[in-house]
């Protein structure tokens, strides 16, 4: 098997475990582990699975005018990120998420051209566009009286901030990544990131009775630390080794469809009219976001 083989199915590996991750996370929350908790085992998992692999890559030193941009890479890509989906997660539905965590695209091409001020085609103008109705159709008309789901708006709109903050995020994470190498980048940054967000994760984290805990909840907290976070990193990168960035970026349209499949097949969520048109239109609206113009000849 080729290495363009394989970075494909790294790619798809990826987009699978997130897609699953929707509906795997949210059984466990929050009877056994309440959504901050989970994110304190995950950014604690993560750094130290990411500092124990960090000899694969080269020793680096982060220098001093760095560590600002750092430390707001941290709170926004690992912590508030984090925080704001597994608690939007908690409060609304696996198909909800998993669609709405896709509008990213749409948002760093809102981002740049707010703060880099990267043009806006009319392609990505109705882009945007079409991504925003389809998310606050969502918000707006998406409820329904669930058990499981207590809030379905505001878990939405969390979700919504979730893809804001990671947005925000990728664009201040750009230039560190031409300076450092990722593996020397993600233990700091999952090391600050569990820093930063202690105080707000621990209380929850305390509450877990891992005693009583059954067999199955110690399986999805492996799933989300290990796959969710730290293999699909390593997929990804190992995907762009090898492939175009806009290649690994299309697999972002495979996760709405594993994720509603999952939830659908697994009877945790179920699809309506609003859900559909919804889905429809946000990834239309990702894809003439992130689509890039024909070169001129």
């Amino acid at each position: 098997m080729n290495k363009r083989t394989l970075a494909l199915l790294a790619a798809l590996g990826a987009t699978t475990i997130y897609g699953l991750n929707h509906t795997i996370a949210k059984g466990a929350m929050p009877d056994y582990v309440g959504p901050y908790g989970f994110i304190m085992l995950r950014l604690g998992g993560a750094s130290i699975l990411f500092w124990a692999i960090s000899f694969l890559g080269p020793k680096q030193h982060i220098e001093k005018k760095d560590w600002l941009r750092i430390l707001a890479c941290s709170l926004l890509g690992m912590a508030i990120n984090m925080l704001a989906f597994f608690k939007g997660l908690q409060l609304s539905t696996p198909i909800n998420s998993s669609v709405l965590v896709t509008i990213t695209p749409i948002i760093v091409v809102v981002l740049s051209a707010l703060f880099i001020k990267e043009k806006v085609t009319l392609n990505k103008g109705l882009g945007i566009f079409l991504g925003f109705v389809g998310a606050l159709g969502l918000i707006l008309f998406g409820a329904e009286i669930r058990q499981d789901a207590p809030n379905i708006p505001l878990g939405n709109i969390l979700f919504v901030v979730n893809a804001t903050v990671y947005g925000s995020y990728l664009i201040l994470v750009k230039k560190l990544l031409e300076k450092y190498h990722p593996l020397t980048l993600m233990k700091w940054l999952f090391t600050i990131g569990f820093v930063i967000a202690f105080p707000v994760t621990y209380p929850e984290y305390s509450q877990i009775e891992w005693a009583t805990l059954p067999l199955w909840v110690y399986g999805v907290i492996a799933f989300v630390v290990i796959g969710t976070t730290f293999m699909t990193y390593l997929f990804n990168v190992f995907a762009l080794t090898q492939l175009r960035a806009s290649t690994v970026g299309a697999f972002v349209y495979l996760q709405p469809l594993i994720g509603i499949l999952f939830a659908l097949f697994s009877g945790k969520d179920e699809l309506t009219p609003v859900k559909i048109l919804a889905t429809v239109l946000v990834l239309l609206g990702v894809y003439l976001a992130s689509r890039k113009p024909k070169a001129s000849p």
